[in-house]
């Protein structure tokens, strides 16, 4: 029986014809399916599906347009250009998704502002010191001197760099005590 009849029997619920029409359209509309998605086991699954869209969209057939193979493959194309477009644009979606994933943490985001937000604290708790106590902390903890080191390159008794240390310090600690 040639397809247009089975397909018309097919929109009126005949089972064997279904069988029949599958007989005659499943291999064309594998094989264009195949040439279009390429991947096999992407293929097989797109043209099972035109194929369950046959039978449940039968009726929507109108043999004054054009032959059944002909409505079916055109079926069979659409979505099997579908599925390609889909699978693109999942690929773009991941690919988008992994380059955001490149940037920094949000946890490493959080400690650089956190981290600027101390500095700029310790700033100005250190301008609140006196220029002695800043001088004398600034070589020793930002530049690495020892105490030692420090008295030498002040040309001042290490005693009383010490003492200007601990002062320094001791107001520091009190500053940054109110940044907690």
């Amino acid at each position: 029986m040639e397809a247009d009849q089975l397909l018309i029997r097919v929109a009126g619920g005949d089972q064997k014809a279904f069988e029949d029409l599958y007989a005659v359209v499943s291999g064309p509309v594998y094989g264009l399916v195949r040439r279009v998605v390429r991947d096999p086991a992407q293929s097989e699954e797109v043209a099972q599906e035109v194929l369950l869209e046959l039978w449940r969209s039968a009726a929507r057939f109108d043999p004054g347009r054009g032959s059944a193979l002909s409505w079916v493959l055109t079926l069979a194309h659409r979505r099997a250009v579908d599925r390609v477009r889909s699978v693109r644009a999942a690929g773009e979606r991941e690919q988008r998704e992994a380059r955001r994933g490149h940037g920094p943490a949000f946890d490493q985001v959080a400690e650089e502002v956190e981290a600027g937000l101390e500095r700029e604290w310790v700033r100005r708790c250190l301008d609140r010191l006196t220029a002695l106590q800043r001088q004398s902390v600034t070589l020793a903890y930002y530049e690495g001197y020892t105490y030692r080191e420090v008295a030498e390159r002040l040309r001042l008794p290490l005693g009383t760099v010490k003492t200007r240390m601990r002062d320094g310090l001791t107001r520091l600690r009190d500053c940054l005590g109110g940044a907690a």
